[in-house]
Order: structure tokens, then C-alpha cells, then sequence
């Protein structure tokens, strides 16, 4: 029934600020936004009178890269924030593939990007997934992302 992922949602509070991190700072590539709203989209969201700005971010030209979706409730009412956290039910964090964490570490710190921790290193080998360098940190709205250094 499903085949992949066609995107990755995250619901932020200022829908240029991120999309200016996501350009910017993370280097995704702008493919365009568009504004929702209507019958559909009421139903859809399963709210009253509900409109959402949303933009799509692509770190990939290959078909089989899911885009970043970024949206924004317009109607503030209808918008609720909470702490991002990954120690609750919910998606923990979305993973990006970075062929240097340690660039990408000072990059970040440069930009004034809070990080979790320094770049970590991990040898799963014995579990059959090999070894690599990880971080996590936080985009503008406290929402968490990581970045993974597959070690050859």
C-alpha cells in the first residue's frame, strides 16, 4: 500500500525564519511555498476556517529524497506550542546525512545554532549498522534535527 515517504512535516511558528534556517544555515534548496485554505483544508486539518502557509525545502535531487514541509497556521487560534523534547511520544527528530559532522559542528556554532553536544562517536558493528559520528541540535523553534557522519 505505501511505497516512501513524500515529505517531512514540521508545524513552526514563523514560517520565514525557517525557512531562512533551513536555506541557510542547513543549505536546502528553496522549491516553493503555497497558502491553504478552504473547505478541503478545514477538513483536512479538522479545524474551522483554517489557513497554513507552506514551503518545501529539498537537500536532494534524487526523486527517493523526501523534502522538508514547513508549515505555519495563520490563524493563530489554531496553532498550539509545545516544548520539543526526545524523551515523549511524538517524532523524536528529523536526521540529516552529513559527510562532515565536524564541518557541519562549527558551521552550526558559527551560526549561533544550539547544539545538544559535540559531535559523538558510535560502533554499532556487532548490532550488523555500522559505525558513525552524530549530533543533535535544534532548529529556530526548539525543534530537534540530526545530523549522522556514516565511518567507513
Amino acid at each position: 500500500m505505501l511505497k516512501q515517504i513524500y515529505h517531512v512535516g514540521l508545524t513552526v511558528k514563523d514560517i520565514d525564519k525557517s525557512i531562512y534556517f533551513y536555506k541557510n544555515i542547513l543549505g536546502l534548496s528553496f522549491v516553493g511555498e503555497m497558502i491553504m485554505e478552504g473547505k478541503e483544508t478545514d477538513l483536512l486539518f479538522n479545524r474551522e476556517n483554517c489557513k497554513a502557509r507552506v514551503a518545501y525545502l529539498n537537500g536532494s535531487d534524487k526523486i527517493s529524497a523526501p523534502p522538508v514541509e514547513l508549515i505555519q497556521f495563520l490563524n493563530e487560534e489554531s496553532t498550539e506550542f509545545d516544548t520539543p523534547s526526545l524523551f515523549k511520544t511524538s517524532i523524536s527528530e528529523l536526521c540529516f546525512y552529513t559527510e562532515d559532522i565536524e564541518k557541519l559542528y562549527k558551521h552550526l556554532l558559527d551560526n549561533n545554532v544550539k547544539c545538544l553536544s559535540e559531535p559523538q562517536y558510535f560502533d554499532f558493528s556487532n548490532y550488523g549498522f555500522g559505525k558513525s559520528k552524530a549530533i543533535y541540535f535544534k532548529d529556530p523553534d526548539g525543534i530537534i534535527l540530526e545530523a549522522i557522519e556514516p565511518i567507513l
